[in-house]
């Protein structure tokens, strides 16, 4: 358990300066450069992630794919600490994922850091509902509309 615990403390604050760098500093040319690289922001989370993973496959496998999930399947399966720790992982790298999508449409639409930090700050606790806000939040009213129109 000590390497799930390594990556899971690896990974949770490596995540930190990303988030604070998109919340607090969003138009800076070193947030720009830092976590607008890929390779800088989502693939370092993928490593550990990788670690944790790899030997659990065959159990992921075979309880996932076995039968058709259920709610007590997955309590289950998450009943076991390493299987916790790899869907915290799984979290962080997604959350940093969505995050820093929505990070680059609300640098792109010029959004002021009062919309942007909060947004933000949801997709990092609640990251589907933060990527909800966050689209709608960079959406042009226009493009909400289901037809065009002409001016």
């Amino acid at each position: 358990m000590e390497i799930e615990i390594m990556m899971f403390w690896l990974s949770s604050i490596y995540i930190g300066p990303i988030w604070a760098l998109m919340w607090f500093a969003p138009k800076h040319d070193f947030t720009k450069k830092f976590v607008g690289n890929i390779r800088l922001t989502v693939l370092p989370l993928c490593i550990p992630y990788a670690i944790v993973a790899i030997p659990e496959i065959p159990n992921i496998l075979l309880t996932l794919g076995s039968e058709m999930p259920t709610p007590d399947l997955i309590i289950e399966f998450f009943s076991d600490d390493k299987v916790v720790i790899l869907g915290w992982l799984h979290f962080l790298a997604f959350d940093i994922l969505a995050g820093r999508y929505i990070w680059l449409r609300m640098v792109a639409c010029d959004r002021p850091i009062y919309v942007s930090t909060p947004v933000l700050i949801l997709g990092m606790m609640v990251a589907p509902l933060g990527f909800l806000i966050g689209i709608l939040a960079t959406q042009e009213y226009s493009e909400l509309l289901p037809f065009t129109v002409e001016s």
